[in-house]
């Protein structure tokens, strides 16, 4: 009798990957293939379409080729999120980009909706800022620029797209926590809001249907990598995947998921409007039930890795690391990656990084240690109004390729004063993606079967005095003042 698992697409910025995920909760087989990513103007970053589709198919025959004896029982979606694309319905064919999540090419946009006093009600809708992070005034830049030729458009995020190729267009659908992610959802509601789709001049007949995140959401067909008539059985932006892959059941369990960005997420008793500089979202949903989380958007993390050791001469973000460890701290260097913006909780796109508190002592070492420190820097940021705003925080996880990093963990640590949990397997967001898709066709029973599955490495606990701890933090805020002021 052939092994069974679910296979899990986790389709991220620059990499697409799919995991098959046993019963036992380990993962049997995974695979990996690049997504292209450009940037045709300053500030402006896209994708192609069918480049995603292509990576996610290679992907996934890597997957299944390392396990060939695999029967699969359901696919399970995890994707970037706030990425936004439109397609012909009659054909499938894309029109015009993928507008990246980094995309700043809206920010007037967003600029002309804010100063027309636009703001305040939004984000009680949607809990979310104006800021051009997020889908709408980037879904009308592409109506205006490829969408009018067509007759029938189809709009959707990454995961919409996915499920449109698996189910070989038959399905134009999302979930709760994607659809929570346009700024066009009625978050108390759970629908599609009529006010904002005319605010932002989208039509709600070319959005998808809403669905819960465990939900039958159609069957394959003629995906080739997949056999045909397997149910499409979850779909769910990464980061809440990765908090639902943690087990992070309990109100006020928190996570920190690090890749090109990073965010701060812990689960809410119920709907609030957001204080400022963090985000309400819907962390997931079951039977028509959502749960809410509040979240922070880091626009650069762990991307100032690699930038910084090009900066420095250095072969890679290895050899950074191992600079970084050199010295006990920054040396009074301070560096703010606000590449394209900062996000959480200052929301500036026209914001531009900096590195300050230069002296003749400096050396690269201190550099690379700042650039290190940022991550949590940023991270402590959001954690801070999270803590006083939601619940409190009960166990806080971290995923994601630099939470394998015990070292950049211990600072992540240390910065909070706050203990934090390692994820056994840093594919947490596949992870949860395939629980979420095993609930739906009862391969795994109930939430509590899925609890028992999760495994993590011990704590990491605050090592560094409170003196030297407020010294770093004070520094940071004078770093960010500076960046703020020389916009």
């Amino acid at each position: 009798m052939a092994r069974r698992a679910v296979l899990a697409i986790d389709e991220g910025t620059t990499n697409a990957k799919a995991v098959l995920v046993a019963a036992s909760g380990e993962i049997v087989a995974s695979g990996s293939s690049p997504v292209p990513i450009e940037h045709p103007r300053s500030g402006w970053v896209e994708q192609d379409a069918t480049e995603i589709w292509a990576a996610t198919r290679a992907a996934i025959a890597s997957c299944r080729a390392a396990a060939p004896d695999i029967e699969v029982v359901a696919v399970g979606i995890s994707n970037q999120r706030e990425s936004v694309l439109i397609w012909d319905r009659r054909t499938g064919t894309p029109l015009g980009p993928v507008v990246s999540w980094q995309c700043r090419r809206t920010s007037a946009a967003c600029a002309t909706l804010r100063a027309a006093g636009h703001e305040p009600e939004v984000i009680a809708l949607t809990g979310l800022p104006l800021d051009p992070l997020f889908p709408p005034t980037k879904i009308r830049w592409l109506l205006d620029n490829y969408g009018q030729s067509s007759g029938d458009v189809c709009i959707g995020t990454i995961d919409t797209w996915l499920i449109w190729q698996l189910s070989g267009g038959a399905v134009h659908a999302t979930d709760r926590s994607n659809a929570a992610r346009t700024q066009l959802f009625n978050l108390p509601d759970g629908t599609w809001d009529e006010t904002l789709c005319n605010l932002f001049g989208v039509a709600r007949r070319m959005l998808p249907e809403v669905r819960d995140s465990s939900s039958l959401f159609g069957e394959t067909k003629s995906a080739e990598v997949v056999p045909d008539g397997v149910p499409i059985a979850s779909a769910i932006g990464d980061s809440h995947a990765a908090l639902f892959g943690h087990g992070a059941f309990h109100i006020g369990d928190g996570k920190v998921t690090f890749g090109t960005g990073s965010s701060v997420m812990t689960t809410i008793r119920e709907f609030a409007a957001p204080p400022r500089g963090i985000t309400t979202t819907i962390a997931w949903s079951f039977d028509g039930r959502s749960t809410y989380a509040l979240e922070g958007n880091i626009l650069i993390s762990a991307s100032i890795l690699p930038w910084t050791a090009k900066l420095l001469g250095l072969d890679g973000v290895e050899a950074l690391m191992g600079l970084a460890q050199q010295v006990p701290d920054a040396g009074g260097v301070a560096l703010v990656p606000a590449h394209v913006g900062l996000g959480a909780p200052h929301w500036n796109a026209e914001a531009r990084g900096l590195i300050c508190g230069l002296s003749f002592g400096t050396e690269p070492s201190h550099v690379a240690r700042a650039a290190a420190e940022s991550m949590a820097h940023q991270v402590r940021d959001v954690f801070d109004i999270m803590a006083q705003a939601g619940d409190g925080f009960g166990r806080l996880f971290v995923d994601g390729g630099p939470s394998r990093n015990s070292f950049l963990m211990q600072i992540v640590a240390d910065m909070l004063d706050h203990s934090v949990t390692p994820c056994r397997n840093s594919e947490a967001s596949a992870l949860g993606a395939a629980h979420l898709a095993g609930l739906a066709v009862g391969f795994w029973q109930d939430l509590d079967a899925v609890a028992a599955l999760s495994a993590h490495n011990p704590d990491i606990v605050p090592e560094l005095p409170s003196d030297l701890r407020e010294m770093s933090v004070e520094r940071w805020r004078r770093a960010i003042a500076g960046t703020l002021a020389a916009v």
